[in-house]
């Protein structure tokens, strides 16, 4: 399925090395004024730029956005919003060699099985590429809740083994200089959700987080709360840390939650060409943030 949501629900469309990629979102409501600049700066947050270890596609694609429809001078209309962002940097040609091939680590061979066919150019839906459409329905869905007084807030945490902030870039460039990669935790926040937000059993809020952060690229686990830590607690240490969800729905405090992100496994030292990111975790802060927004923006609709 390419279709997130049931409110406010946002549609995905597009390869990594075709035309575009972009988006509909359907269920906005009418009178929201949309600040562009912040959508732009959502965008260039994703696409890494003075980023160490950022892949080249990414700090040079310009990720113009082209609103199609339900957006007039700035305002939303009601109706459905369509928008594209034409893909420049694209270079098919680089991934001819994949044609006959799969690449270990990647969905080329799942996708072929599925589909009997497949987009060997960059991994086609499977590429990361596809995340700045929903790092741009997600900027419009932060601006909604923000109107509510619910701010989002996601940052990288850790970065291998190490969790010094001011580290990070030397730690990456020294993967990206040995021709490698590194994974990374990213650690979001969501402050002033109201108290009984989610639904008990099958739909409880940390399920559907938890379904939206595992549907980004990369990601390989989602914890909230005391997460996986607290197995190694006793239940008398860590009762009071909640995570700001009990039972599935919030409790009025500020909720945590973390994903862990792979290393690449395209890396020149596997064999592997292209341009790849030496960490994809940071550049997926903005992309945990928009998942984020978009999941709670069904709540609010």
């Amino acid at each position: 399925m390419n279709v997130f949501g049931e409110k406010w629900t946002f549609t995905s469309f597009g390869e990594s090395h075709g035309a575009a990629i972009g988006g509909v979102l359907d269920g906005v409501p009418s009178g929201l004024h949309i600040d562009f600049d912040m959508i732009r700066e959502e965008l260039a947050r994703r696409a890494g730029k003075g980023i160490v270890g950022a892949s080249t596609r990414a700090q040079h694609e310009p990720d113009k956005i082209e609103w199609l429809s339900g957006v007039l001078d700035g305002v939303t209309l009601g109706t459905p919003i369509a928008f594209i962002i034409r893909n420049k940097d694209a270079r098919p040609e680089d991934y001819e060699y994949l044609k006959h091939t799969y690449r270990v680590g990647h969905a080329d061979k799942v996708y072929e099985i599925k589909y009997g066919i497949r987009d060997y150019r960059g991994g086609g839906r499977a590429s990361a590429r596809e995340t700045a459409a929903r790092v741009v329905a997600g900027s419009i869905a932060k601006q909604e809740l923000a109107a509510k007084g619910i701010r989002i807030h996601a940052e990288l945490i850790q970065v291998g083994a190490e969790t010094d902030p001011a580290k990070f870039p030397d730690t990456i460039a020294a993967y990206q200089k040995d021709g490698d990669s590194i994974g990374g935790i990213i650690e979001c926040r969501i402050n002033g959700l109201p108290a009984g937000t989610g639904e008990p059993i099958f739909d409880k809020l940390q399920a559907h987080l938890a379904f939206a952060m595992m549907s980004i690229n990369a990601c390989k686990g989602f914890e909230y709360g005391t997460g996986f830590s607290g197995v190694t607690q006793p239940g008398s240490a860590i009762n009071h840390i909640s995570g700001g969800i009990a039972g599935g729905i919030s409790d009025g405090t500020d909720i945590v939650f973390r994903c862990v992100f792979k290393p690449t496994p395209s890396t020149p030292k596997a064999g592997i060409k292209g341009r790849h990111d030496a960490c994809v975790a940071t550049r997926a802060v903005p992309v945990v943030e928009a998942m984020t927004a978009l999941v709670l923006v069904n709540y609010s609709a």
